[in-house]
C-alpha cells in the first residue's frame, strides 16, 4: 500500500487468494465474505492479497489511502491492499498477465442475480468476451495452493461457499 513492491516470496508456503476490487461496484459487499474468509483461515497459513483496480467503470475512484479508510471503515478488512493497478492490457500488472496466462475466464454462475445484467454488458462490448482470458470485471479471484501454482479463477458471481471449500482443501495439503 505504501507504493514499495513486495515479493510474493514473503507468501511462500501460504494459500493465497489474490483479487482485483472496486469500492463503488455492485459486487463491493464482497468484501465481507473475504474478510469472513480470512479471519477463518488467517491463522491456517491462508492470505488474501487486494489489488484494488479502476479499470472496471470506474469503480475504484480515489487515492490507495481512501479506499483503505473506506475498507477499514466498512468492512474492518485486515487483510493486506496493495496500490491500484491495472489488471488488463498492455500495461497490465505483470502479476496479473502471469495469473491470465494460468488460468482463463472461468465462466458465470449463472444464478447470480448480477449476471444477466453483466453478460448483457460485455456481450455489447465484445460478443468473444468469453473466450478471452481477460479479467472481465471487478473481484475475480485467483486461488494460489502452497507450492505457488495457480489452481483456480473464480469469477465475481462465484459463490464464498464454493471458494471456502477449496481454501480449506488447499490448506489441508
Amino acid at each position: 500500500m505504501n507504493g514499495k513492491p513486495v515479493s510474493l516470496k514473503k507468501y511462500a508456503n501460504k494459500v493465497i487468494l489474490i483479487v482485483n476490487t472496486a469500492t463503488k461496484c455492485g459486487f463491493t459487499p464482497t468484501y465481507t465474505d473475504l474478510e469472513n474468509l480470512y479471519e477463518k483461515y488467517h491463522s491456517q497459513g491462508f492470505e488474501i492479497l487486494d489489488f484494488p483496480c479502476n479499470q472496471f467503470a470506474q469503480q475504484a475512484p480515489g487515492t490507495i489511502e481512501s479506499i483503505h479508510q473506506f475498507c477499514q471503515l466498512n468492512y474492518g478488512i485486515k487483510f493486506p491492499q496493495f496500490q491500484k493497478i491495472k489488471v488488463n492490457g498492455d500495461d497490465a500488472e505483470p502479476l496479473y498477465k502471469f495469473l491470465k496466462s494460468q488460468k482463463g475466464f472461468a465462466g458465470w454462475d449463472i444464478t447470480n442475480p448480477i449476471y444477466p445484467n453483466l453478460n448483457k454488458m460485455l456481450s455489447e462490448k465484445d460478443p468473444d468476451y468469453e473466450s478471452k482470458p481477460d479479467i472481465k470485471w471487478n473481484f475475480t479471484k485467483f486461488l494460489i495452493n502452497k507450492k505457488g501454482q495457480v489452481v483456480e479463477r473464480f469469477e465475481p458471481t462465484e459463490k464464498i461457499e464454493h471458494i471456502d471449500a477449496e481454501v480449506a482443501k488447499l490448506l489441508k495439503e
